[in-house]
């Protein structure tokens, strides 16, 4: 019987690069867990998706290694590699950028040597990848205010200073906030308005922050959770609305929630949208699509522990991720 094969991809810029100092210790987890590893460092943005594309069938597992925008990537490559073939790696995700909310939505360690190990520990669990005008993101679209700050702030800063970089770029959006008149649908009801913000999202987290009203989220159930906020009618309104976004507090008179497999946004102008904290285009129409179970990642035993750093119990959504046998 053949040996089991494993591409190990690294993103070498993403976060404060705290892979090196583990990087043996995360191939030696993966060899002892029965893989023929192989290494591959990333040489520009979307090389991950490309070498994925091109040879991830070759593989039983691809793991990457990166920040949200790297595992974006990785997943967008998969969803193209199953256009051409019916062989499908598993993958698995190791975080090392400056927010990872994907991974702390799923608990996965932030720590390099405890993910390699519940990947190779854990079972294999079918997720929801999104689509937005032909592009496939792994947990949110959104425009609006304080959408531009991942994309626009620049790397080195992140890297100096992480989460904190974000919060200082999104500081300064607030000087001009811009309002967009529109027309959304979810699954055919419909809302009207203008709004400073909207998301469409798959994960407990966006932008460092919890994912406003979403505690009964599910990563797999076919459907995006979706948070609007209408436009403030002054600075009160406005401050009300960012208390409820930091304190997790839901505002139903200027936010709007709904659960939807299928979202359409028609603005009276173009509308710039980011996925997984990239830039992806300005729409005066947008659809977002959920594609159910499109992607299989691999995940540790959430049953018995939670998450490794914060000690967070482990929430009822990812507790109820179906699980499948290796």
């Amino acid at each position: 019987m053949s040996q089991k094969k494993l591409i190990f991809i690294v993103n070498p810029k993403a976060g404060k690069s705290q892979l090196r100092k583990k990087m043996v210790e995360v191939v030696d987890e993966f060899s002892r867990g029965g893989y023929q590893v192989e290494v591959y460092t990333t040489k520009s943005a979307e090389d991950a998706e490309n070498q994925i594309y091109e040879i991830g069938d070759r593989y039983d597992m691809v793991v990457i290694s990166g920040g949200d925008g790297s595992l974006d990537n990785a997943v967008t490559g998969i969803m193209r590699l199953k256009e051409r073939t019916d062989k499908i790696p598993l993958l698995g995700y190791i975080p090392c950028g400056s927010t990872n909310d994907y991974a702390k939505s799923l608990c996965i360690s932030l720590k390099p040597e405890v993910a390699a190990k519940q990947i190779m520990n854990g079972l294999p669990c079918p997720v929801d990848v999104g689509r937005l005008a032909g592009r496939h993101f792994i947990y949110v679209a959104a425009f609006g205010i304080f959408t531009e700050v991942s994309y626009a702030t620049p790397r080195d800063l992140k890297a100096k200073l992480g989460h904190a970089a974000y919060v200082l770029e999104a500081a300064k959006s607030l000087k001009n906030v811009k309002t967009y008149r529109l027309k959304a649908s979810f699954d055919g009801r419909i809302i009207t308005g203008e709004f400073l913000y909207g998301q469409v999202t798959n994960s407990r987290s966006v932008g460092g922050f919890r994912a406003v009203g979403l505690r009964d989220m599910s990563f797999h159930d076919g459907e995006f959770e979706c948070v609007f906020i209408r436009k403030p009618k002054n600075p009160v309104q406005l401050e009300q609305i960012l208390q409820s976004i930091l304190t997790n507090k839901q505002n139903e008179e200027y936010i709007i929630y709904e659960r939807a497999k299928c979202v359409k946004v028609e603005g009276i102008t173009e509308i710039p949208w980011t996925v997984d904290g990239e830039y992806a285009g300005d729409f005066k129409q947008a659809k977002v699509e959920d594609l159910h179970n499109a992607v299989t990642l691999v995940l540790g035993d959430l049953t018995t522990y939670g998450s490794p750093e914060t000690e967070e119990l482990v929430p009822a959504s990812v507790k109820k991720m179906p699980l499948l046998s290796k």
